[in-house]
């Protein structure tokens, strides 16, 4: 592709040598160890690096020319000036892999809790309906069959724009995409096609980025105030959780055509007489006034939410709605969300990437639905990261489990210890124990649950890593619980 074809949306400071405007580019990147001969460099200024400090290295590597939003000293060089180096980052990306997300059905579903159940939800669904699906978030990217690993929830422009082209080569109709409120307010979601937007709900997270929930609510709400805005070509559609205070506040910010759903007797869609059990959920489906009974495999009225939404966003696609219903009996768990895990001592044993104090009260309320005699928790709280969940997540615990047991998530860069003091400071309960080795705070919880018991180890989910330090290894709690072998009694 020439040059001025990957420009084309970009707005230019500065014309461009015609001389550089026909050369080829072969390839689009923001990172010095991706250029190659052809290469295209954008220099971004981040938080801790600053790109254009990277541009003579670019060019000596083959790049063809350098995006840069500061001229540089040495003008001679083939650079392209811009006002904002990641607003071009996405129009060139767009350009370069030929604008995928017109063709495609994209889905984005942003929220706090349950953005992965959601885009799986929806993936099974086409599926189950015959279609191909694709999704772009946190566990992995799937394209049809193909599972390819990630490192971010919501990718950068680049790595969006170029799996989106694969998904349409692949013959992939729908492409559900995890949407986070980092990447919304840094702008990688830019230039992407959303046709329908998803709103599960908002409670504390990230505070540590954001720096309050106005922030955080203002950085979710961009995915739905862009949705819209023009009522050419495809049709736009939000469906948002009107049991959310937040929710309910989107319902004003977006000119797309707005889906409601709820269990509060609220909504578009509605779930009303749930009844949860060890072995899945059943509730009647309310929509224009015809009552459905629906029966799925997920636990849990969190599990009612996702699955409403998820029917939202096939309604949104077009699918017809009674053939949704019949696929949902067929749907299965999302791995690491309320994952029920054998294990040698046949307890209840339950894996779930709760790490907010509202996913955390979400999963033991569930728990305490199914548990018939006690409840083990295994929690810790992540380090570098929000402090003020920490003493929540705590008393979320200790308030719903019969015994907490303190112990680490991914300290980073904290000394663990530190961690789990943060989260006991100024609780009066005492029904806790402190294990810093996460292998052994589950064994523990393993070893003192008795037959009725329910083990929840919560935090880590799908992970199969720990961070501790500048150290990453291999870290899975599913496996440890179904490795586990029963030790002497503890008493």
């Amino acid at each position: 592709m020439k040059l001025k074809d990957v420009l084309r949306y970009c707005f230019l400071l500065e014309s461009v040598n015609e001389s550089y405007l026909n050369k080829d580019i072969t390839t689009i990147t923001q990172d010095t160890r991706q250029v190659t001969k052809g290469s295209l460099f954008i220099a971004i200024e981040g938080a801790n690096f600053d790109g254009h400090s990277l541009i003579q290295e670019a060019l000596e590597k083959g790049a063809t020319a350098v995006v840069v939003e500061r001229r540089p000293n040495d003008q001679t060089m083939p650079y392209v000036l811009v006002p904002d180096t990641k607003k071009a980052l996405a129009e060139i990306a767009n350009a370069f892999y030929g604008n995928p997300s017109e063709t495609l059905n994209v889905v984005g579903v942003t929220g706090t809790n349950g953005k992965t159940t959601i885009t799986h939800l929806v993936d099974q669904i086409v599926d189950l309906l015959g279609h191909k699906a694709g999704i772009i978030g946190t566990m992995y990217n799937k394209i049809d069959d193909q599972v390819l690993p990630t490192i971010n929830t919501t990718p950068d422009s680049i790595t969006i724009q170029k799996l989106l082209q694969q998904m349409n080569r692949a013959g992939v109709s729908v492409s559900a995409l995890e949407v986070s409120s980092h990447g919304l307010a840094q702008g990688r979601t830019w230039g992407i096609d959303f046709d329908i937007a998803v709103f599960t709900n908002l409670t504390q997270d990230h505070l540590d980025f954001h720096g309050s929930m106005e922030e955080y609510f203002l950085a979710k709400s961009l995915l739905f105030s862009q949705l819209g805005n023009s009522y050419t070509g495809k049709r736009k559609l939000a469906v948002i959780n009107q049991d959310d205070s937040y929710g309910r506040k989107l319902s004003q910010m977006t000119s797309a055509n707005v889906l409601t759903y709820g269990c509060e007797g609220q909504g578009d869609l509605q779930a009303r007489r749930i009844r949860i059990d060890s072995t899945g959920t059943s509730f009647n489906l309310c929509f224009q006034e015809v009552s459905y009974e629906v029966q799925t495999m997920l636990i849990g009225e969190f599990n009612v939410y996702n699955l409403l939404a998820a029917i939202g966003v096939t309604i949104g696609l077009g699918y017809n709605f009674e053939e949704v219903l019949e696929v949902i009996p067929a749907i299965k768990p999302v791995m690491g969300r309320f994952q029920l895990v054998a294990n040698a001592k046949k307890v209840a044993a339950i894996v779930d990437y709760a790490h907010t104090p509202d996913g955390l009260e979400n999963v033991l309320e569930t728990a305490q639905e199914i548990a018939t005699k006690k409840i083990f928790c295994v929690v810790g709280c992540g380090g570098d990261r929000d402090k003020t969940k920490r003493p929540l997540m705590a008393e979320i615990a200790l308030k719903y489990a019969t015994t907490a047991i303190f112990t680490t998530d991914n300290p980073r860069r904290e000394e663990p210890m530190s961690i789990v003091e943060d989260m006991i400071a100024g609780t009066h309960q005492d029904n806790y124990m402190i294990e810093l080795d996460r292998k052994k705070a589950i064994q523990l919880a393993m070893d003192l649950a008795e037959e009725g018991d329910l083990v929840l180890v919560a935090g880590k989910g799908h992970e199969t890593y720990q961070i501790t330090g500048e150290k990453t290894i291999h870290f899975d709690d599913s496996e440890i619980i179904s490795e586990y072998q029963p030790s002497i009694e503890v008493r």
